[in-house]
């Protein structure tokens, strides 16, 4: 491994994730509003725990009760007059139903004076949940739509079908209080209607558009399901006031500057990246390759959400495959690398952000018998990555703006 690019791959994490901490963007949200009568929160979300602590240093006893609902290991501490409950993602269990009904008899009987300050982040669909469908056909659905690649908004589109507080139907049930949201975005180009499956924002998604999906990936539905693809969800709010706040933009723009200050002359590929997870890392490679012998410290940015379509087993995550996937391509070259990353500190069903490879990966796999196809074969990226120090481990970060993709090239090959 080569430890200077580790070791730049490492710092350009630390501060981009830094730079993206909804904290700040929480506050300023929160002076522009006015609270006339009782204020109650709930957070949902991978970033739910850290935007409603900021909301309670902020606003104190003002706040009278809270919910907030997260992924297991997001949970920092107590929050007074909250309670905190941890939940499944990216499948639902049963502590999201928990939560999610903690939330709704939280809101039950408010009056017109009423706010319900909600709290919104990516992750929220498997965590804000109350299905409409036995918990287990949901959670079957849930995994056939990851199973087959299917991408973000194809799968919140058929998610609000099936529950009673997607696509607008929280905000009804909050009737006739306020709601003032503050949503930090996840998916690229920030459709409200889809971050988190848009528990207060209108539907732009139609009866068709679910059927068409449903169709598409031949997804194994109940009648009882099928028969909730033909209901049509809220088209109209006028209790919600929305800010959206933190974009993959954002998160480029710092790894960007930390690539910058290290003596990495950046270049930004893209903040719109949507493909396979094994094309991103080889095309990520292509680069590298073009660019190692000019000569010069590069670093080529790719920001967005990939997806993996899964076809064994194994272990791991998108970022984790963009990474191994560019291995390949790098092989024995001594001054690339190539890291991706979850800003939110999870990739996958892992406990790692995301993975690390440079020209020195390929070999060390193979000292262990590992061949990387078949390991992506395998969807098994992260037991490869971890046996030779490959795996970049943040812990939860608190935020959650999509994922960032880095192909580094040092000028002293």
């Amino acid at each position: 491994m080569n430890q200077t690019l580790r070791n730049h791959t490492d710092q350009i994490v630390k501060e981009a994730i830094s730079a993206v901490q909804p904290d700040a963007a929480v506050r300023r949200a929160l002076t522009s509003m006015q609270f006339p009568g009782r204020v109650l929160l709930v957070a949902a979300g991978k970033a739910a725990w850290q935007m409603a602590k900021a909301a309670s240093d902020c606003l104190g006893s003002r706040i009278e009760n809270g919910i907030v609902v997260t992924k297991y290991g997001h949970i920092k501490g107590r929050i007074a007059n909250f309670s905190c409950i941890e939940a499944g993602h990216p499948v639902p269990d049963e502590n999201s139903f928990r939560g999610t009904q903690a939330a709704l008899d939280l809101i039950s009987g408010l009056t017109e004076n009423d706010t319900v300050l909600f709290l919104l982040s990516g992750g929220g669909s498997a965590l804000f949940e109350k299905p409409l469908v036995p918990a287990e056909e949901l959670q079957s659905i849930t995994e056939q739509l990851l199973a087959c690649g299917a991408d973000i908004v194809e799968i919140n589109t058929i998610r609000k079908r099936l529950s009673a507080v997607k696509g607008g139907r929280f905000a009804q049930l909050c009737q006739p209080a306020r709601v003032e949201s503050v949503v930090l975005s996840d998916i690229l180009g920030d459709p409200l209607d889809m971050i988190a499956s848009g528990p207060a924002c209108p539907d732009t998604a139609t009866a068709e558009d679910a059927w068409r999906i449903q169709k598409k990936y031949a997804l194994k539905m109940s009648d009882a399901a099928l028969k909730l693809m033909d209901v049509e969800t809220p088209k109209f709010l006028d209790n919600v006031h929305t800010q959206i706040t933190g974009s993959v933009r954002e998160l480029c723009s710092a790894a960007a500057k930390e690539c910058d200050r290290l003596g990495y002359k950046p270049v930004l590929l893209t903040d719109q990246l949507c493909c396979q997870a094994k094309e991103a890392g080889s095309f990520l490679a292509s680069i590298a390759k073009t660019h190692a012998q000019d000569g010069k410290a590069l670093a080529f940015i790719a920001g967005g959400e990939t997806v993996v379509k899964l076809t064994g087993k194994g272990l791991g995550g998108r970022n984790q495959e963009i990474a191994l996937a560019a291995a390949a391509g790098i092989s024995g070259l001594s001054n690339a690398a190539v890291f991706s990353v979850g800003s939110d500190g999870t990739d996958g069903p892992t406990d790692a952000a995301g993975g690390y490879a440079d020209g020195d990966t390929c070999r060390e796999l193979m000292q262990y018998g590992l061949s990387i196809d078949a390991v992506l074969r395998d969807n098994d990226a992260y037991r490869a990555l971890q046996k030779i120090g490959g795996l970049i481990m943040t812990g939860p970060t608190g935020t959650n703006v999509n994922d960032v993709s880095v192909a580094l090239l040092r000028e002293n090959a």
